[in-house]
């Protein structure tokens, strides 16, 4: 049993999921131990354990909080404009995720093992921020494209959200994968994640 007020507990959870955060900034999720979290956090690893019982829990609270945050943006392009063409839909969406690398970076793990070593309330807890994502999405066609059917939204929804989890991969590139791709004589032109997200929508939004 977890000792302290709804406050407290939320307060120090949120501090743990912080120092995950911090540490995801220079390192990738394998680097980063329950030890290495504890080491910027006034917590032991047992005092973690009362929190959450496994790394993987941690990432789906830091998850779940970026969809949160991605959240707010799609919620303003909603509350902030009355009418749009689907050239500026694509720029709004696009320059959402511009601003979410941290999301698309998650979006790019193997988030099967993430949901598979959390407990099912935690799991839970994410997949209601997820279908919020979802819900919000759908409604910025909905209101912007009236000439959309409902089939075309379903099938711009399904093809989006999945090929999300390519885009951290393709515009995030290191030196030392530039180097390998130059040296395999592979001619890529290199883009930011406004420029592929763009381009992808307006081709889902013009079938």
């Amino acid at each position: 049993m977890i000792k302290g007020t709804p406050e407290l507990i939320e307060k120090r959870r949120e501090e743990i999921v912080n120092a995950c955060e911090e540490l995801y900034q220079t390192m990738s999720f394998k680097e980063i131990t329950l030890k290495e979290i504890g080491n910027v956090t006034e917590f032991s690893r047992p005092t973690i354990y009362n929190y959450f019982k496994t790394k993987e829990e941690i990432f789906l609270a830091l998850f779940k909080r970026e969809y949160d945050r991605w959240n707010k943006d799609l919620q303003s392009i909603l509350d902030d404009y009355e009418a749009l063409s689907k050239e500026d839909i694509a720029d709004k969406i696009a320059a959402s995720l511009q601003k979410r690398t941290q999301l698309l970076r998650l979006l790019s793990m193997n988030n099967y093992e993430m949901e598979a070593n959390s407990r099912p309330e935690l799991l839970t807890d994410f997949k209601l921020s997820y279908g919020a994502s979802l819900k919000l999405f759908a409604r910025i066609p909905e209101k912007f494209c009236p000439d959309m059917s409902a089939q075309h939204i379903q099938d711009f929804i399904y093809m989006f959200f999945p090929f999300m989890f390519g885009i951290y991969p393709y515009t995030a590139v290191t030196e030392k994968q530039r180097t390998a791709m130059k040296e395999a004589n592979i001619d890529y032109k290199y883009q930011t994640v406004y420029e592929i997200t763009y381009t992808y929508l307006i081709k889902l939004l013009g079938d």
